[in-house]
């Protein structure tokens, strides 16, 4: 059975939507990014049950590629439903200049992202940056997906470096034309 139903991971700026507005349209589904569900105006978020409410809405078609952590508000409700997981794991360093760089480019054109909210030059450094968020999340990530990922019943892939995630893409892309 080819995945029509695919859950992508990894840290900020690791290239997770990029990679989920690819693939969304070889599954012939939707794209679900979950920060966009996540983010109200002026960053609110939505009570827990709300949000997972609203995931469990935006997958209930039967091919959707959705991008986003979330995992203590959405591993219950999401990935078992999932035909693939993708664990997009590239170099910390390559991440970081990649979120630096996506940032940067975000707060001088004012773009806005989700429900009217920019990024600011305060959301880039500091303690309770981006940065600093993707630095902790790539720990935890580190700890804990190599031994929950196998436990979850749902074939996974971990891709290591932007050439594997070509790679894969291109033989994904290729053996959906089939």
């Amino acid at each position: 059975m080819d995945p029509r139903r695919i859950v992508i991971l990894g840290v900020s700026g690791v290239g997770k939507s990029t990679l989920a507005r690819a693939l969304a349209p070889l599954v012939d589904g939707v794209h679900v990014e979950l920060d966009a569900i996540d983010h109200g105006p002026d960053w609110t978020s939505p009570p827990v049950e709300e949000f997972r409410a609203r995931v469990v809405a935006a997958t209930e078609g039967p091919a959707w590629v959705t991008d986003g952590n979330y995992i203590n508000q959405t591993a219950e409700v999401l990935w078992h439903r999932a035909d693939l997981i993708v664990w997009l794991d590239l170099p910390l360093w390559v991440t970081v200049l990649r979120l630096v760089r996506r940032s940067t480019g975000r707060i001088v054109r004012r773009t806005e992202l989700w429900n009217g909210n920019r990024e600011t030059l305060g959301m880039l450094f500091g303690s309770n940056s981006v940065v600093a968020w993707a630095l902790r999340a790539w720990r935890r990530q580190q700890a804990e997906y190599p031994d929950r990922l196998p436990r979850i019943g749902v074939p996974w892939v971990r891709l290591r470096s932007s050439a594997e995630v070509e790679r894969w893409l291109a033989e994904f892309s290729a053996a959906s034309r089939r």
